[in-house]
């Protein structure tokens, strides 16, 4: 797929390209989809021990990931895959918050899936796309 674009932003992202061979995002025409973005800091790697600090670190690294790839934010996204670990009373307020704050002109689609586990110590992981216009 070498007509592709692909996009690894440092720390975390360029790290997974070496170790695992997966990209942060992908540019495919005036679209960009996003691989599933945790709570973690992109440079350290570590993951906030506050649910709702996870959720807005995964919800900023899915826009940091958007940036790096060419888009310009959450505005753009029309489509996400959520998948958390906890039951949904314990996530869904800053799920939504997130939602509201970060996508002020639409409301994108949403799946959203309880799974029993994901990486390490996640807590929620996020994939989107968004279509440039």
């Amino acid at each position: 797929m070498s007509h592709l674009q692909y996009f690894d932003y440092p720390g975390f992202g360029e790290r997974s390209k070496k170790e695992f061979n997966y990209s942060q995002a992908v540019r495919i025409d005036n679209r960009i989809e996003i691989s599933g973005q945790g709570g973690w800091d992109r440079l350290t790697e570590e993951y906030p021990e506050d649910t709702a600090k996870e959720v807005d670190q995964a919800f900023d690294n899915v826009e940091h990931a958007l940036q790096q790839a060419g888009g310009k934010g959450w505005d753009q996204v029309y489509k996400t895959r959520i998948y958390i670990t906890v039951p949904m009373d314990d996530i869904a307020e800053p799920i939504v918050r997130n939602i509201h704050a970060r996508c002020t002109n639409h409301g994108p689609l949403m799946t959203l899936v309880q799974v029993v586990a994901l990486y390490k110590t996640m807590r929620i992981e996020i994939e989107a796309e968004a279509h440039l216009g």
